[in-house]
């Protein structure tokens, strides 16, 4: 089945990114979604979010839609999944490792994504046979390191805080035998991976649109990606990607017990 042009992709991203840049440390306001807890939302995730299922409808009028602002819209095989900033608490806080996430699924696979970051002009995506990052108009093509060994490893999380119980201890298990742990930047650090400056990330309680476009970015580098029961991520979860399978297998053991 004929896959979208990158084009199309580029051409969401630059929509985007007129919304997002011009925003960002414009000190605009923030809402927050919960009573009990903090998760911020601006004018710019959702007016992200507009532009680009604007330009999705305008180009592919019978493909289905889930963003993470507005929800989902149409039913179709053909499904974009959108971030319109991952990494909001970064993007509030003037910190330039959020980035927009578009991804393609194609009867439930994730094919194609694409993760924005305008303020740095960095892109990262796959294009449904390989990954690549353009930057200041040089194309490069990106690949996993070949790290076997989590003595060996950068692994990459959000924040501990986000495990708890049986889970927080795993995660800590697995953090006292790699190399160096890193915090706190969202979807760049799928993209670190991807392009082989990091070897793990581990996530909890991901949605669809947290993971969807980085799926196949880790993918097409060369890198393994699956919920903790190694089943596909598509559907989010608790995620862990991998530099390699044997990496992969590694930590998987620790995480499950």
């Amino acid at each position: 089945m004929e896959l979208p042009e990158i084009a199309s992709l580029f051409h969401l991203a630059d929509v985007a990114d007129a919304e997002t840049l011009p925003r960002f440390r414009a000190g605009g306001g923030v809402d927050n979604k919960l009573t009990a807890a903090f998760d911020p939302v601006t004018e710019a995730d959702r007016a992200a979010e507009r532009a680009i299922v604007a330009a999705i409808a305008a180009r592919y009028p019978d493909h289905a839609v889930l963003g993470e602002e507005f929800g989902a819209q149409g039913n179709s095989e053909h499904l974009w999944v959108i971030d319109p900033i991952d990494g909001t608490r970064a993007f509030i806080s003037g910190v330039p490792v959020w980035g927009t996430l578009i991804g393609y699924c194609q009867a439930g696979r994730a094919r194609m994504g694409l993760m924005s970051q305008p303020f740095t002009g960095e892109r990262y995506f796959a294009d449904g046979e390989a990954a690549w990052c353009e930057h200041r108009g040089q194309r490069s093509r990106l690949g996993v390191r070949p790290t076997r060994r989590l003595d060996e490893a950068t692994l990459f999380t959000t924040s501990p805080r986000l495990f708890s119980g049986e889970g927080l201890r795993r995660f800590e298990t697995l953090e006292s035998k790699t190399q160096l742990t890193r915090f706190g930047v969202d979807c760049y650090a799928f993209c670190m991976l991807a392009a082989g400056h990091a070897d793990l990330v581990v996530e909890s309680d991901l949605k669809p649109y947290d993971i969807v476009a980085l799926v196949p970015i880790i993918e097409q580098a060369g890198g393994v990606v699956t919920t903790f029961d190694g089943g596909r991520p598509e559907a989010g979860g608790d995620i862990v990607a991998a530099a390699t399978p044997q990496l992969h297998a590694a930590a998987l053991a620790i995480l499950n017990g």
